[in-house]
């Protein structure tokens, strides 16, 4: 039975379900069960993560399987790749993205490459959760989506849910393989409700979901953008265009073949990213679809991104800083318009 909860209780429960199924998945990172000063896990003073997603699991499931880190992510990632290729299938929070330079060489030089190095014999069942995005007030250290970044590391995979539903499912086939998954949350997604499924569902990783049938334009959003993009439809829609929303929720493996049929369809394709534009995934997608669905295409291909600049902490400037639905409006618009010089 579904009913509605928000994105990070959606996120507790898959960690909860995943925990009581296998005594094997241990959650580890700042703060997850209480922080250092709770005595008592049952109290309202345990945190259960600088967001609160944890809460209730580390007085349910106690601290020999939920336990508190200190501040040093080098030290409790690298004991998280061990766990995971010793026989555990730990959970790692990352309290921000932006924080991965502190434990980079845990993650990408050796967790990310045990299973080539090995033949293929090794397993690191890792889940790294983290947090990402602006418009919270965080600054630039705080704010980040660097998720790109991630893609771009082989053996890692890379998951961005937007919507409570997606996030359940998808961290529990995060949770229940056995590489390394990088798992990212909006954190102005954390309050947003959905329907949500009772007990065990997952949804494979690599498989894009469509969220809007539409002729005139494929509109690939990443994340939260899915939502500004939903929005920018209905306008769209208004004046009779009708954009089809692909929200591609892992980043890698990504789903090419859906992308690629919707651009076959439509002609056109405009990718909407909060991410800086360098060397990211709007980048790879349009790099794709140029390379293997160039035939297809009616007119440019057409980035939205965030500028190449570090997130600003004023809010008028972060509010710029962030696309919109009116933006998106204003560049479909100039697509379908090339579009139509195209072809008349």
């Amino acid at each position: 039975m579904a009913r509605k909860i928000t994105f990070s209780q959606a996120i507790n429960e898959a960690m909860d379900i995943a925990m009581e199924k296998d005594d094997k998945v241990v959650l580890i990172g700042e703060d997850v069960a209480g922080g250092a000063t709770v005595d008592h896990l049952q109290d309202e003073e345990a945190w259960g993560g600088v967001f609160g997603v944890t809460q209730g699991l580390g007085n349910k499931y106690g601290r020999k399987r939920v336990i508190d880190m200190p501040i040093a992510e080098a030290g409790y990632m690298g004991a998280a790749v061990t766990a995971a290729v010793t026989g555990l299938r730990p959970i790692s929070e990352l309290m921000f993205n932006d924080f991965i330079g502190s434990c980079l060489d845990e993650v990408m030089n050796q967790g990310a490459k045990i299973r080539y190095m090995f033949g293929g014999k090794a397993k690191v069942p890792l889940t790294i959760r983290t947090n990402h995005g602006a418009g919270a007030g965080a600054a630039a250290q705080h704010s980040q989506s660097l998720y790109g970044m991630f893609t771009a590391m082989p053996g890692l995979k890379v998951v961005v849910p937007s919507n409570p539903y997606d996030a359940k499912g998808l961290l529990l086939s995060a949770i229940e393989d056995d590489d390394i998954v990088v798992f990212f949350e909006d954190k102005t997604l954390y309050s947003m409700k959905g329907e949500v499924p009772e007990g065990h569902y997952t949804i494979s990783l690599g498989k894009a979901d469509i969220k809007r049938n539409g002729e005139d334009l494929t509109i690939v959003a990443i994340g939260k953008m899915v939502h500004v993009a939903m929005d920018a439809a209905s306008k769209l829609a208004e004046q009779g265009l009708e954009a089809e929303i692909i929200d591609p929720r892992s980043l890698s493996p990504l789903d090419e073949k859906t992308i690629l049929q919707s651009v076959d369809k439509t002609g056109r394709l405009l990718i909407v990213d909060e991410a800086n534009p360098r060397c990211s995934i709007a980048t790879d997608i349009s790099s794709l679809v140029a390379n293997k669905g160039f035939d297809s295409l009616d007119a440019p291909i057409k980035m939205i991104t965030a500028p190449h600049s570090p997130v600003p902490f004023a809010a008028n400037l972060e509010k710029l800083y962030i696309p919109t639905a009116n933006k998106v409006v204003k560049v479909a618009e100039e697509v379908v318009g090339e579009l139509t010089l195209a072809r008349y």
